[in-house]
């Protein structure tokens, strides 16, 4: 097969999935990854709708995803006092299935490690993207080509950068920052639920599942202004979160105290990749390097839709990158674009900016989860997650 060799950047989701697609199709396949291992943790991905449920199944991992799902009952908003503001049903954030991140990225990666080669602990440090072959310049020193290059890497994607650009002419400011994702104890005693506090511009959650002695903080903010800071300097990031949070009262000043121990934290702007075109020659992006949004825009499960998009089409195209990166487009713009409309409402939904806003959005969602709205908002959950129709590419296995 001609274009069999290719290099995929990023071993989170998106990386993993489309590597599987493509072993399976007769490609030779190397994944690359900044980090030394797979990234334990994190935060909850969730599944909704048959499109994502059925990629699930056609990779053979729904019934170990369903395993070691979250099961989480519900998400309840509370006062200062711990009180009840209202309460959301666990369908509302938890989708169809709803996993830890890591969880996930471990199921993936072993169901591909025996026919995919994965280097760790590396990234690109340069490439040419020729007409007949990619050079790739690795930060070790290794130098390899490859025939293609998937960049699979994220909001903040290398490759995006190398191929196309500075991310600055990509990435939307949505006006809001999240952080967390580390552990802290589980004082309240929270099972399979997640209780939220907040006030004008600015909310903190407690999470709890499958580990009954941790509980999973999110902090979310308002920002007029994109904040400038090292995003791998870990005590940079807890001074702003804590300057951020601040005078909050409910839980926040304990976790703002467990803080100090975090070895790790997720932080970063609540923003959208807006591009014109998801491929450039050889290269060519999937998932968030492509058209992510930080939160509330269904990325794992559009990662593994367009994954499984972009193999199929490489494979039916027997290798024909030119015609596959069209049609890839074609059928995942529109979805991508139904995906990112979505986290549009992410950050004013957790952190309404005003005290009006508040107001509007616990009057309303007290509404919409009565019967019998409560079915009409649950089928708009998933509208977005269900506007694609799949291919059936099983044709063209290797």
């Amino acid at each position: 097969m001609p274009n069999s060799r290719v290099l995929v950047s990023g071993a989170s989701i998106a990386g993993p999935s489309v590597a599987y697609w493509l072993a399976r199709y007769g490609f030779d396949v190397t994944v690359v990854e900044r980090a030394a291992a797979l990234r334990e943790g994190g935060f909850a991905v969730d599944f909704r709708g048959k499109p994502h449920l059925a990629v699930l199944e056609r990779m053979g991992i729904l019934e170990e995803a369903k395993d070691q799902q979250t099961n989480m009952r519900g998400l309840t908003f509370v006062d200062a006092e711990g009180s009840t503001e209202f309460a959301l049903p666990g369908w509302f954030l938890s989708g169809d299935l709803e996993i830890e991140r890591g969880a996930l990225s471990k199921i993936i990666y072993e169901k591909t490690q025996g026919e995919v080669e994965y280097l760790f602990g590396d990234s690109i440090a340069a490439l040419t993207n020729g007409p007949d072959q990619v050079h790739v310049a690795f930060e070790s020193g290794l130098t390899r080509v490859f025939d293609l290059v998937i960049g699979a890497d994220g909001l903040h994607s290398n490759v995006r950068r190398l191929v196309f650009g500075h991310e600055s002419q990509f990435l939307e400011f949505g006006g809001y920052y999240v952080a967390g994702g580390f552990d802290v104890p589980n004082t309240l005693g929270l099972d399979h639920i997640t209780l939220d506090h907040g006030v004008p511009g600015r909310s903190m959650s407690l999470s709890s599942h499958h580990r009954p002695e941790a509980a999973t903080p999110v902090f979310v903010w308002h920002s007029k202004e994109q904040i400038d800071y090292d995003r791998r300097d870990i005590k940079q990031l807890k001074r702003i979160v804590a300057t951020e949070f601040a005078g909050l009262r409910w839980e926040v000043p304990r976790v703002l105290e467990a803080m100090n121990d975090a070895e790790w934290m997720y932080f970063d702007s609540i923003s959208q990749v807006k591009m014109d075109t998801y491929s450039r020659g050889r290269a060519v992006l999937i998932g968030d390097a492509g058209y992510g949004a930080t939160m509330g825009g269904l990325g794992t499960g559009l990662a593994v839709v367009s994954a499984y998009v972009l193999a199929g089409e490489l494979a039916r195209a027997d290798g024909d990158h030119t015609l596959a990166f069209a049609r890839y487009e074609e059928m995942i713009r529109d979805y991508a674009k139904g995906c990112q409309k979505l986290a549009d409402g992410a950050g004013p939904f957790l952190a309404p900016r005003t005290r009006r806003g508040r107001w509007i959005r616990n009057a309303s969602h007290r509404l919409l989860t009565r019967r019998p709205m409560a079915g009409w908002l649950q089928k708009m959950t998933v509208k977005a997650a269900a506007g694609i129709e799949l291919e059936d590419y099983s044709g063209v296995l290797a």
